[in-house]
This record gives structure tokens, sequence and C-alpha cells, in this order.
């Protein structure tokens, strides 16, 4: 079964580019996973990737752009998890190719990406979703643990994959992880709007599908565990109460009691279960006096007070 990223990068080669947002990700793929070498005083771009689906939208980016004609390799990696390496390559006119993507300086690759390459916020997206596929992934949604990031090598491409993001209103923060520069994005809803923002729509829709399902359970086991908790507390409440008040009938104070701590003392009695907002609304009914919580509270500790010399001359 593909891994949820998997599946985004599936849904992200499938859509269509325009030819300015095409150059703008595969700019991005080739800053993020490829690399120069020279063969033959032949400048040679080299693309590696685990991922066939990377390598095929590399591939099909190169010949559709710039009418290319590259190679495909298939290593197969014993040692390591992952089963195949994929490498694409280009040996014609890589200079010229490079130099149109704004890319290549006389030092080598440049860090970072022209502004004119994502100046258009078509392209902006279109180089981030190239620099997920590159290098990429998001938890599955089924992890409450909710992690989005894109794994880089240098500094100053990370610094601007971070801006792009937060171009985008997507709190994304670096960090340092084994020698790579991490652009991450931890918040459920940033991670939702990434993945819109990239046109992963069907991804999306199961992240936020399994999230509200998540979020609802949590819920209501939040709501059942607050009314146990509630329920505790009447409880404890109520038999403090029928305690207190059987004190004063075993004593012969109860027919002593003022007549307003006798109602709510009988009410106790016939309602042993009830809230003290219950007995409240019980109590006007019954006597057409307006009764509010606080105040069957203060009858009930007036109630406790008086049966607490009781208490103590049932302890001796």
């Amino acid at each position: 079964m593909p891994s949820f990223t998997s599946e985004i990068k599936g849904e992200i080669v499938m859509n269509e580019l325009k030819m300015c947002c095409a150059k703008a990700q595969l700019a991005a793929l080739v800053q993020t996973d490829a690399t120069l070498s020279i063969s033959n005083q032949t400048l040679k771009l080299n693309f590696q990737s685990d991922n066939p689906t990377t390598a095929k939208r590399f591939w099909i980016l190169l010949k559709q752009t710039y009418q290319a004609t590259p190679t495909l390799q298939i290593f197969k990696r014993i040692k390591l998890k992952k089963n195949h390496s994929y490498v694409v390559s280009i040996d014609r006119d890589v200079k010229l190719i490079l130099e149109d993507m704004h890319l290549l300086t006389s030092k080598g690759f440049s860090e970072t990406v022209a502004r004119s390459v994502v100046s258009k916020e078509c392209c902006a997206r279109a180089y981030l979703a190239g620099a997920f596929l590159a290098s990429g992934s998001i938890n599955s949604p089924i992890n409450s643990n909710y992690h989005c990031e894109i794994a880089l090598s240098q500094e100053k491409l990370a610094l601007f994959v971070q801006k792009l993001c937060q171009r985008f209103d997507l709190n994304a923060k670096v960090i340092v992880r084994r020698h790579h520069h991490v652009v991450y994005i931890k918040a459920a809803d940033q991670i939702s709007d990434f993945l819109r923002m990239i046109g992963a729509f069907q991804a999306l829709m199961k992240f936020e599908d399994i999230r509200i399902q998540r979020d609802f359970t949590n819920s209501l086991t939040r709501l059942d565990n607050c009314e146990v908790a509630n329920e505790m507390k009447v409880i404890a409440s109520s038999n403090e109460h029928i305690n207190a008040i059987e004190l004063l009938i075993k004593y012969d104070k109860f027919d002593k009691l003022d007549v307003k701590l006798k109602e709510v003392a009988i009410l106790r009695q016939l309602h042993p279960e009830a809230s003290l907002n219950e007995l409240a609304q019980l109590y006007t009914q019954q006597n057409g006096a307006l009764m509010s919580k606080s105040g069957m509270k203060h009858r009930f500790n007036k109630i406790i007070e008086l049966s607490k010399p009781l208490r103590e001359k049932e302890v001796k």
C-alpha cells in the first residue's frame, strides 16, 4: 500500500503546468536533487531519486520544456530500505538549459532561484510542489503527530523555501537534522493549506476527513470524561448532604431546623441523584419561589455545618 506521501506526489505529477510553471518546478527539482559532472569535457546533469514518480516527472518536464533527450537508469539498492534508485541524465545543451532557468553561475549551481522564476503566484506554487516532489514528506493523517517537511542540503535554499512558504501565510520553520536543513510545518490546518497550495486536492480531502473524524472522536471522549467527572461530583455532593441529614435525624435535630433548610433537605432525600441545578429548578416549581444553584448550595453548606458536631460525636 503506497504511503500518504507517495499518494500526494502521485497526485502532484498529474497536474498540468503552464510553460512558466514547468520551468519553476523543474528548477526546484534540479536545485534539490540534481548534480553536475564533467565527462569528456562535456557538462552532464544527473537527477537522482528513490521515487519513480518524481524521476518520471523530471524526465517529462525536461523533455517537454526543452525538447531534451534524457536517459533513465535504474539501480538496485540492496543494503538500504529503498529497493531502487532512479537516475535521469542529460549531457546535451545542459549549460543553456540551466542558464534559461537562472540556475548556473560561474561557480556552479545557484544556491537560490532567481526571483523572476517564482515572481508569479502560480510559479511559486509549482516551485514548492517541485521541492516537495524531490525531498518532501507528510505524515499519514492516521498519525496524530502532524508533520510536513522538505529536507534540503543547503541552508540558503532552505531559507528561500521557508520564505516562499511564508508568502502563502504558511508558518514554516527551519531546523538542522543530520546535515540537512529541514523546512517543516506542524499545525494541521497549515498542512491542509500547504496541500491546497501545491494542488494535492485529493490528498487534502483525505487528510481533512481523517483529521475531522479524529477530532470528533477526541471531542466525544473529552465530553464523556467531563460528564463522568460531573456525575462523580454530583454523587459525592449528594452523599455528603444525605449523611448530614441522617445525622440530624438520628440525634433529633432535624425537626429543629429552620423551615428553609428542611425544605431543601426533604428535596434532597426525594432526589438523591439530582444536581444542585436540578434541585433548584424542582424547588422553584414546588414552592413558587425562585431558587438559584448558589442559594441551594448555601443551604446545604449550613446543614453540613450543623451536622459537624454530631459527626465528631460519632467518631468519639
